[in-house]
């Protein structure tokens, strides 16, 4: 399973429609970003859909009709294609396709929400691109996934282990499957999720391999909604570190040095979430000016030789999720 910082065929986007047309502004900064350095490929669910896009790419000073863009008219439900997109492998050299179960978050957000669209993707990709896939029944998202590209996959256990995911389901069970079907020898993992967390606590919200052994794990703040030792996301983030660090990887903490209100929430100022592609990482931001630009200065310690870009994306904030929650990377081969 490469890691997310090695070479890149492309990145996916499933463009936002009804109830998500609001995310529309920031899907158009980061296509325009994407576009400049890679492949980009947007599935739209309409004709309609479609030129909405390509009107709001025009508008982020993006050409539609770029080269590294293409357009691929397949029907899906939601604008989170990291969850419910292909999981990408190479197996001897060669690119195959997972398709998990995916059953909008174990309900999480109301059982109303539509799913069975989104569960397709990664088998009509397939279909459309000539690549083999694997149906994998378990119930589980890339965004709970962080992989070193040598030996590990890192994953919180309190989302697959999630009954209204996967029922009855161990964690020996787990390592047993994730070692399977992904070729490491180590499986790491933490356990907890934030109140209000309705994913249950992906790992890409709050631990991200850096390299192949450092981590950078959130670290709550006295400036921070949630504190050190708070008995909630706090307490987690620390657990988490000292469990990833057990296990034999460096850990980076990366404080959140406030919060900001928008509409009915607020968040806390933390810029894990971010996507990393050929030569450049986007970072999702909060609107928040110094905030943002002292992240930006630290990813960029963290990624060097990568042009950083932060783009505000409070609306995916509010509805949970963040750059990488959107985006789903194929890697080259």
């Amino acid at each position: 399973m490469p890691a997310e910082w090695e070479p890149q065929e492309a990145i996916w986007l499933q463009w936002p429609s009804d109830f998500e047309r609001v995310f529309q502004p920031a899907f158009a900064q980061m296509g325009a970003i994407i576009s400049r350095y890679e492949k980009l490929n947007i599935l739209f669910d309409s004709p309609g859909d479609q030129a909405q896009a390509r009107a709001a790419l025009e508008a982020a000073g993006a050409d539609p009709d770029h080269v590294n863009i293409g357009w691929l008219h397949i029907p899906n439900d939601s604008a989170w294609m990291r969850d419910n997109g292909p999981v990408y492998v190479v197996d001897n050299g060669e690119l195959r396709i997972q398709n998990w179960e995916f059953n909008a978050w174990g309900g999480a957000f109301g059982f109303d929400i539509p799913y069975d669209q989104d569960n397709r993707v990664p088998s009509l990709l397939g279909e459309r691109f000539d690549i083999p896939v694997e149906l994998v029944d378990i119930v589980h998202e890339r965004g709970n996934l962080e992989f070193n590209g040598v030996d590990t996959v890192l994953l919180n256990w309190s989302t697959i282990g999630d009954p209204a995911r996967n029922s009855g389901y161990s964690r020996e069970q787990a390592e047993k499957d994730l070692k399977e079907h992904f070729g490491v020898s180590r499986v790491v993992m933490v356990e907890g999720f934030a109140r209000g967390e309705l994913t249950r606590g992906h790992i890409d919200g709050f631990a991200r391999f850096i390299n192949a052994d450092t981590v950078v794990v959130a670290q709550c703040t006295d400036g921070s909604r949630c504190r050190p030792g708070d008995g909630d996301a706090g307490s987690l983030y620390d657990s988490a570190a000292e469990t990833i660090a057990a296990a034999g990887f460096n850990v980076i903490r990366d404080p959140i040095l406030g919060q900001v209100e928008y509409r009915d929430k607020i968040f806390n100022t933390k810029y894990l979430n971010w996507l990393v592609g050929n030569g450049f990482v986007i970072v999702g931001g909060f609107g928040h000016k110094e905030q943002d630009a002292a992240a930006k200065k630290r990813i960029e310690g963290y990624f060097p030789g990568r042009d950083v870009y932060v783009i505000e994306i409070l609306e995916s904030w509010y509805d949970g999720g963040g750059v990488h929650c959107h985006t789903n990377d194929q890697p080259a081969i």
